[in-house]
């Protein structure tokens, strides 16, 4: 699928860049060219240790800003596929900084659409997140507000062979921020204890591999629209707690402004333009100019979701247990773990 294609991922130096990297390389040994585009000269530089360019010729590191248009175009010159990834994430520093939030993650989302149809790539897939739908937040807003212009980009691409589509998940285990590092890190601090921000609070649960294959599979299967979803586990905060330090005490310190009890993957309201692909879900654009419902439901052998289905995390039928939690941390997080 990929073998002699170019490929750019913006945020390439990011935990989902790493993994898209290392699967790119191991699944794709004649990819054309991978380009990681990204702002951090420091993890740009750790990053060619693992991968050292007399090694990996295909990589290619490029210095840039997805809030840069014109070094944004340069560099996809000559690419086929995009994966932006690039977002300022945390939710806390998007309340704090909106005008900063605003520029990376709505008009960035943009400039890699305006590059994209400039440079005659051929498909783009963007990385979205569960706190995009039904937003409570400024994270969230901006991230729909990114899904809304990538979709929408299909109706504007004219004669253009171009598809983009978005995909949003939950919470990625071991990620940069997420909730089982941050508990990792403080059951070593000794007599502390495990900060909880509400004891029925529950959240999707996804590995970094899952996320790429779900980017995988966009790639190869998208008409161009759709926002695809991933059927998968949820978990209960506490049951995070007791996997990793069950012998330490819990803190209720109250949820944090901005920070929902559940979270959503598709609203009731989105299960009008929702199918089921199998092992997916995917939200069709409301407006769409080349193809209808019944175009993408053949394209994918989908079926309709039925009437009043939403997807939430504290309403899941897919559970992680405490167990289940322990031997996903082993093979995706530490495989030295043990619980204490």
């Amino acid at each position: 699928m990929l073998n002699e294609k170019a490929i750019l991922i913006t945020g390439g130096t990011g935990s989902f860049g790493k993994k898209f990297t290392e699967t790119i390389l191991s699944r794709y040994p004649n990819v054309k060219r991978l380009v990681i585009y990204s702002r951090d000269e420091l993890k740009q530089f750790e990053m060619k240790q693992m991968y050292p360019p007399h090694k990996y010729p295909q990589l290619r590191f490029f210095i840039g800003d997805v809030r840069d248009a014109a070094r944004l175009k340069r560099a996809c010159e000559g690419v086929d596929v995009i994966i932006h990834a690039a977002a300022i994430k945390q939710v806390d520093t998007a309340e704090y900084n909106p005008d900063e939030c605003i520029k990376t993650n709505v008009n960035g989302a943009q400039n890699v659409i305006d590059a994209a149809l400039a440079t005659n790539v051929r498909d783009v897939v963007a990385l979205s997140t569960d706190k995009a739908c039904a937003p409570i937040n400024l994270y969230g807003a901006t991230k729909l507000v990114s899904d809304k212009l990538i979709t929408a980009a299909n109706n504007m691409k004219g004669k253009r062979d171009i598809r983009f589509s978005a995909v949003r998940y939950g919470n990625v285990m071991g990620s940069r921020g997420s909730v089982i590092p941050f508990f990792m890190s403080k059951r070593e601090n000794g007599n502390g204890t495990l900060p909880i921000t509400h004891q029925e609070m529950t959240r999707f649960n996804i590995s970094l591999q899952a996320g790429v294959d779900l980017v995988m599979y966009a790639i190869e299967h998208h008409l161009g629209g759709e926002i695809f979803i991933p059927k998968i586990p949820s978990y209960k905060i506490m049951d995070v707690a007791k996997a990793i330090a069950p012998s330490k005490d819990t803190e209720v310190v109250g949820i944090r402004p901005g920070e929902k009890l559940h979270e959503e993957m598709i609203t009731e309201t989105d299960a009008l333009n929702t199918i089921d692909l199998g092992k997916y879900y995917a939200i069709l654009p409301s407006v769409s100019f080349a193809h209808t419902k019944e175009d993408y439901m053949k394209h994918h052998n989908a079926e309709a979701v039925p009437a009043g289905f939403k997807y939430n995390s504290g309403t899941n039928t897919d559970w992680e247990t405490v167990e289940s939690l322990r031997g996903a941390i082993i093979e995706h997080v530490d495989p030295n773990f043990k619980p204490l």
